[in-house]
């Protein structure tokens, strides 16, 4: 139960602005029927529960099974296979992400059904397993992801040439909308899997792959409007904001529960099948799989009914009714709603961490978040500025912005790039792909210039373009940092006033060792540090190494995030070499040291099974 309750307090940190936003605005700019407002609210209600409960289900189903899916994958001799099920895999946990499913159908509204949503959502579907394939190959190669980074996107370029506006808005929109609850787990396995497979450093290859995956549906989406020809237009369908009371939630859960249960029984039907003839998990495990089945199906049964019969509708009226209110109260209540969206969102505050960590504390989670949440801001403005001003489309805002990711990507370290472009759909979560393109399309609707397809979608695209620049931006700013500091160091004219390392007097030997922590990749620049000083030999062990399990039986929890530097230093030298090591600055961070007494030769025998000795 106490997982229901952190699920609970999750969703509510991302639908209460929302829920805020809608009072403020009804009470000072659009007056809203009591009817729309009473619906809004039991269908937040339903969009709030439902989603803990999927989430709740998804940690106990789809978490286990898609670890049992990655060491299947990963057990795989031959390439062939492992490419093909990684397709497979792609495919079927993509056709029941939650936010695409809500996509479809809002496309399949706004062009009266020129675009079915089910065949939008197994297009879509197509390309997220066409490029988990390729992520995959790249990561049994083990090539740098900024290759086919580039690869993709220059293909992206070329194809937008030949597209029209709706489908670039469709394209990026659906990118977006497919890292969700659901695949951003499965994925994340399928790519430690993979790396473990192939031998190498799991590190840099755990990252990547989402954002690979991302490509995906806007190679496929363009490459069908391609398909249908430049000359091929759809005329969009009126906004329609039916008159609904609120018994209009309660009525739409008999045929979403049916469309939920037909998005979650491929990936089912897959692990039971797997399960009886390779798996073998005891009764205990299927138990709990199975129940966590049930959840998720019921809680995206309720999600979707607030979704589509109330939580959406609200932003409609929104947007329609702010029209009114002209330009530039529009763009800067825009600013509000992105703000405020992506502040609350709990994937925000995880990357932040997730930032915090690999940056060694340079930049803290903190104004990592507040630094998304003013992109995201920015970029919900810019998405309204370009239903108002009919010179700006949507190219001339993603277009750009990749470019400036792709450049960008050449010059930050590969664990930074696969980081920022998993992070492209962090920000576009489940409140972008209802109220906040539901607002959009309001707003288009209404807008004597505008085009409800051209105009109403792109801006989960725009949400979901801020992170991957503000990632790669702080990876620059990082290696921009370290070159000046290396270059401090070797045009110092003069060496910095430290303690040097005494002459030894003759007798007996006494010694101390020496352990030093500091933020992780800074181990090697500490030893060179050292045996500048004077010093001579040290043992390196990385927190997040597996070798770091050995030291359980001493009883030393390792941080994965840190290195740990051991030096054997003769005793009436220790406390020079501690005060000069305390003197540098690494990653951003003085080094910690310890300093114990191991009081002569014979203790040296206690150090002897240490690991990773250089």
């Amino acid at each position: 139960m106490n997982e229901l309750q952190s699920k609970l307090r999750e969703v509510s940190q991302s639908i209460l602005p929302i829920i805020f936003y809608v009072v403020f605005c009804s009470l000072v700019f659009v007056p809203v029927d009591p009817v729309n407002i009473w619906r809004f609210l039991v269908g937040s209600f339903f969009l709030f529960i439902g989603l803990a409960i999927f989430l709740w289900g998804v940690d106990q189903s789809m978490a286990p099974i898609g670890i049992q899916m990655a060491k299947f994958l990963a057990s795989s001799k031959t390439k062939f296979f492992s490419l093909a099920f990684a397709f497979l895999l792609g495919f079927l946990i993509t056709v029941a992400e939650p936010d695409l499913l809500i996509l479809g159908q809002q496309i399949e509204e706004a062009s009266a059904g020129a675009i079915e949503a089910r065949f939008f959502v197994i297009l879509v579907s197509a390309g997220v397993g066409l490029m988990i394939s390729f992520g995959a190959l790249k990561i049994l190669i083990n090539h740098p992801w900024r290759k086919l980074f580039t690869l993709a996107y220059f293909l992206i370029f070329i194809l937008a040439f030949f597209a029209s506006n709706e489908f670039i808005a469709f394209a990026f929109d659906a990118s977006g909308a497919t890292t969700g609850a659901i695949t951003t787990p499965f994925i994340l396995a399928i790519s430690l899997g993979l790396s473990k497979m192939k031998g190498g450093n799991s590190e840099n290859d755990s990252f990547g792959l989402v954002g690979t995956m991302s490509a995906g549906p806007i190679i496929a989406t363009l490459l069908y409007s391609a398909f249908l020809g430049s000359s091929t237009r759809m005329e969009g369908a009126p906004l329609v904001i039916e008159e609904k009371g609120v018994s209009a939630v309660f009525g739409a859960l008999g045929h979403l529960f049916t469309e939920s249960l037909l998005a979650l029984l491929p990936i089912a039907i897959l692990f039971f099948f797997l399960n009886f003839v390779r798996f073998k998990l005891n009764k205990r495990e299927i138990i709990t799989i199975v129940r966590g089945l049930i959840y998720s199906l019921i809680g995206l049964t309720f999600f979707l009914a607030g979704a589509n019969e109330g939580f959406m509708d609200m932003g409609k009226i929104l947007g329609t009714g702010l029209v009114k209110q002209g330009p530039v109260v529009l763009v800067i209540l825009s600013f509000i709603l992105g703000f405020l969206v992506v502040s609350a969102e709990p994937a925000v505050l995880v990357l932040g961490k997730q930032v915090e960590e690999v940056t060694g504390g340079y930049l803290n989670a903190k104004i990592m978040g507040r630094t998304l949440s003013i992109g995201v801001g920015i970029a919900v403005a810019l998405s309204t500025l370009r239903i108002v001003l009919p010179s700006l489309e949507i190219w001339h805002i993603l277009l750009p912005g990749f470019a400036l990711a792709i450049a960008l990507s050449w010059y930050v370290d590969d664990l930074f790039v696969g980081i920022a472009f998993d992070a492209g759909g962090v920000a576009s979560g489940p409140m972008a792909a209802t109220f906040v393109l539901s607002f959009a399309q309001g707003i288009a609707n209404d807008w004597p210039t505008a085009n409800i397809l051209s105009d109403g979608f792109g801006i989960i695209a725009l949400i979901a373009m801020t992170p991957v620049i503000s990632i790669l931006v702080v990876g620059a700013l990082v290696k921009v940092q370290s070159k000046s500091e290396e270059t401090q160091d070797r045009e110092l004219a003069e060496p910095r006033t430290i303690r040097t390392l005494p002459a030894l007097e003759e007798g007996p030997k006494f010694y101390d060792l020496l352990v030093v922590t500091l933020p992780h990749g800074g181990a090697d620049r500490l030893v060179e540090v050292a045996r500048n000083l004077g010093a001579t030999g040290a043992t390196i062990l990385h927190g997040r190494d597996e070798r770091g399990k050995q030291w359980a039986k001493y009883r030393l929890a390792l941080d994965p995030q840190r290195d740990f530097v051991w030096f054997l230093v003769e005793s009436d030298r220790s406390d020079a070499l501690a005060d000069s090591l305390t003197k540098e600055v690494i990653l951003g961070e003085a080094p910690r040291v310890m300093i114990l007494p191991v009081h002569s030769e014979a203790g040296l025998s206690a150090f002897g099974s240490m690991p990773d000795e250089d």
